[in-house]
């Protein structure tokens, strides 16, 4: 069977020895942090609602800025990497992601907490492109490098599983910030291995840097972002169109900067002829979207969980456990099924199970089983893991040796696109929904109006009466936003299955067809390959 991705496999596949594979558990384990950055911070909203006491809008900023400042940075990054060696920018980033982090953790106020996310943000698109570049490096062969990036997918699943029972177990017995501290000695470890276990890597001749690139790319996807997270959840107003206007303009900028630049015979930050390739092209769509998914699902289940359902922190970690153990099995069983069907069809596949799992999301109530929670949430985790490890390779495989770094920037940037518009499109809705339907008894704080965090924490404050009808609105109106936002994810989703799905499609269709005509070309009496 010939597929889209057998054009780019080496003629002479050279073994991966055992250094190889220790050096692919030093690139698994800052996507490891990272990933467990991401979850664990779900289990502790409550808390940190309680404790720093973030208005809505501040709540939302303390998810999302990670994902946009590191998704506005991700190709520069990349491209940097390129320049001034992959390995050297990891160090930076593995040092400057630790020491921020321990600052994140003794944050006073929900202000301190966002500027150290940002800070976060920065370092994390140091770490991100480079360990996909470096991998690419240290596996030349095709079918070894699919397994390593099966490998390196099924980290970020297993850190998004010990995410939630890790931060479980941490807030059983420390304080909130307990869950930023943690990644403190393992980035200390890595600084001592990474320059041992990782061969140094860069571009041949990277060019002159773009550095106003750099600037409308970031002036591109940060307001962009912004825009669609204020009109999920605020509506129209005239903030969120000046976002997207900025945006939108800053992207138009962009492409003129890069065609003159292009013109010019000077290198562009990215290649956007790579987007180009149908291949390439669909693969980031899905990839965005398979995470878009799983942030929206995070967002709003350990809430659900915890403030409305009841559960404590450890045991909402081990009820989202299966379904990050079934994001590991799918990722490392589509690096096998890979070699048996196309790409289309495993990512069609892994998008309609995402959006099923949306789907049986719309049936939550507030006092509804927890086993359909667990069920659409397994449903999800088995779409992204067979999704995710295929697009990351047809990225990585569409792209010249020498832009690896690119390519991982675009595979990256595309994976944490789609986590910050999770967040701002599920959570932007659902506090939306929230907002327009709880009803405060007299005394409640605005709070209580803000966030079912806050009004957890504002019924502690109230009579028993007022306490308990506060408790039942608030709760009523999270599980009506949590409807409104898994309807709106699902539609997301399901748009993006048809196009990708017949995109890539396509594409399939048209590398067998130009096989077909080649072997014709080059031997008249063979016989065409067939499907």
């Amino acid at each position: 069977m010939s597929r889209p991705e057998d054009t780019h496999r080496d003629a002479a596949p050279a073994r991966p020895g055992p250094r190889a594979w220790l050096a692919l558990a030093v690139l698994v384990i800052p996507t490891l942090l990272v990933s467990i950055d991401n979850t664990v911070l779900g289990v502790a909203l409550p808390e940190l609602s309680a404790a720093l006491q973030p208005d809505a809008s501040t709540l939302l900023w303390v998810v999302d800025v990670y994902p946009l400042v590191l998704a506005g940075l991700l190709v520069t990054m990349g491209t940097l990497g390129d320049r001034i060696g992959r390995r050297k920018l990891l160090m930076i980033g593995v040092a400057g992601f630790g020491a921020v982090s321990l600052a994140a953790g003794f944050a006073t106020s929900a202000g301190q907490l966002v500027a150290a996310r940002a800070l976060l943000g920065v370092f994390g698109a140091m770490l991100m492109p480079s360990t996909l570049a470096l991998l690419r490096t240290v596996f030349v062969d095709r079918v070894h490098r699919r397994l390593a990036l099966a490998i390196w997918a099924t980290g970020f699943a297993a850190g998004a599983a010990l995410g939630p029972i890790v931060g479980g177990l941490l807030l059983e017995h420390f304080w909130w910030g307990s869950i930023f501290v943690m990644s403190v000695p393992v980035m200390a470890v890595l600084l001592v291995v990474a320059p041992v276990l990782l061969p140094e890597s860069r571009a041949e001749r990277p060019g002159r840097p773009d550095l106003a690139g750099a600037v409308l790319s970031l002036l591109a996807m940060g307001p962009l972002v912004l825009g669609v997270k204020l009109l999920g959840s605020d509506g129209p107003t005239p903030a969120a169109g000046l976002a997207v206007l900025v945006g939108t303009g800053s992207a138009v900028a962009f492409v003129a900067h890069y065609r003159r630049r292009v013109r010019s015979g000077l290198d562009p930050l990215i290649d956007l002829e790579l987007f180009a390739r149908p291949v390439l092209r669909y693969s980031a769509l899905a990839n965005a979207t398979t995470m878009f998914g799983l942030t929206g699902l995070l967002f709003f289940s350990a809430q659900y969980l915890q403030l409305v359902l009841g559960y404590p922190p450890l045991q909402v970690g081990l009820l989202l456990l299966p379904s990050f153990l079934v994001t590991i099995v799918a990722g490392l069983a589509a690096a096998r099924l890979a070699r048996r069907f196309p790409l289309h069809q495993l990512v069609a596949t892994g998008l309609a199970l995402v959006l099923a799992g949306f789907v049986t999301s719309l049936f939550l109530r507030a006092d509804s089983a927890v086993v359909l929670l667990v069920t659409a949430a397994v449903l999800i985790g088995a779409g992204i893991g067979l999704s995710e490890t295929i697009t990351n390779d047809a990225i990585l495989a569409a792209a010249p040796p020498q832009k690896a770094g690119a390519a991982s920037a675009v595979s990256e940037t595309a994976y944490e696109t789609g986590a910050v518009l999770g967040t701002a499109l599920v959570g932007g809705v659902l506090s939306a929904v929230y907002r327009a339907g709880v009803e405060l008894p007299g005394g409640a704080p605005a709070s209580a109006g803000e966030t079912l965090g806050g009004a957890v924490a504002a019924s502690g404050t109230l009579a028993p009466g007022p306490a308990e009808a506060l408790l039942a609105s608030a709760r009523e109106s999270f599980v009506a936003g949590m409807d409104v936002a898994a309807g709106a994810a699902a539609a997301v989703v399901a748009a993006v299955l048809v196009a990708a799905g017949l995109g890539l499609r396509r594409a399939h269709r048209e590398v067998l067809a130009a096989g077909a005509a080649a072997v014709v070309r080059d031997h008249p009496t063979a016989p065409a390959p067939g499907r």
